[in-house]
């Protein structure tokens, strides 16, 4: 049996769900951790981080974040505003420590895009920047897993960058793999070639070819297939990420989710 443990990427940014609310539900549901998404109404200056750990404590609960990606600019050509967004991201990475988080998800990514700017001016900084946060998570205690992105640095087609040129490890999104071109058996493919880079998975379910995060197993992505590595033997963590406030689909998806794994795991909803 694989030693993999499910948890849910929260939907807190908006403010329509807590921090306090996520981390509860995540309990109640019986997911293993709660991955805190640090932007918006939960960005880190708007966080109590002795708080958040002392209430994950208390519900039994592990914690990984999402990095904040909206505004910030690790690869921007312009070197004040990437080490402005380097120093960001560092920042969160210490909080995410005091709140006892063991992973965090970082998009590699800029807003700076042809005609402007190429690929040639950008790549180069933005696996700088991997290698500079990599290496920071490490004297932290924060693995950080570098997400592959839909239609931009870094799709999952450009991953093999990352993987010869760092040491990260990856976020594999289903969703954001099948926008580029990926079918279940694409997936499963990546998955089992690269197990010993990927430490984290967010499946994203979706209708079609679409980044649209519906409640897992409402979409027409064969998980089955897609996970069988997954099932294989694989020890990481696997997020749902689900776009929805009410908990009730976030419930439904566990019981799928925990389905395509072959667990048996109790509800305690």
């Amino acid at each position: 049996m694989s030693e993999v443990r499910t948890g849910f990427v929260t939907q807190t940014h908006t403010g329509e769900v807590s921090w306090k609310e996520a981390i509860e539900q995540g309990s109640n549901l019986g997911f293993d951790f709660a991955e805190l998404y640090m932007d918006g109404a939960t960005e880190r200056t708007k966080l109590d981080p002795g708080a958040v750990r002392s209430l994950a404590d208390a519900e039994g609960i592990d914690l990984l974040v999402h990095l904040p990606f909206v505004d910030i600019e690790i690869g921007s050509p312009r070197a004040g505003i990437r080490e402005a967004s380097r120093e960001e991201q560092k920042a969160c990475i210490e909080t995410a420590e005091v709140m006892g988080a063991e992973k965090a998800v970082l998009h590699a990514s800029s807003h700076a895009t042809p005609p402007e700017w190429t690929v040639e001016d950008v790549e180069p900084h933005l696996l700088s920047a991997i290698r500079e946060l990599d290496s920071f998570g490490d004297e932290h205690g924060v693995e950080i897993c570098v997400e592959n992105l839909p239609g931009i640095l870094f799709t999952v087609r450009d991953f093999d960058r990352i993987f010869s040129e760092t040491n990260a490890a990856m976020t594999f999104d289903t969703g954001h793999a099948r926008v580029d071109g990926m079918d279940a058996e694409d997936i499963a493919a990546f998955l089992d070639d690269h197990r010993n880079r990927i430490s984290h998975i967010h499946v994203n379910d979706a209708r079609g070819p679409t980044d649209e995060h519906v409640p897992t197993g409402s979409g027409t992505l064969d998980f089955d297939i897609a996970l069988e590595p997954v099932r294989d033997g694989w020890s990481g963590t696997v997020s749902v990420e689900v776009y929805s406030f009410d908990f009730d689909y976030l419930e439904l998806s566990k019981r799928k989710l925990d389905g395509y794994l072959g667990e048996d795991k109790a509800q305690s909803a």
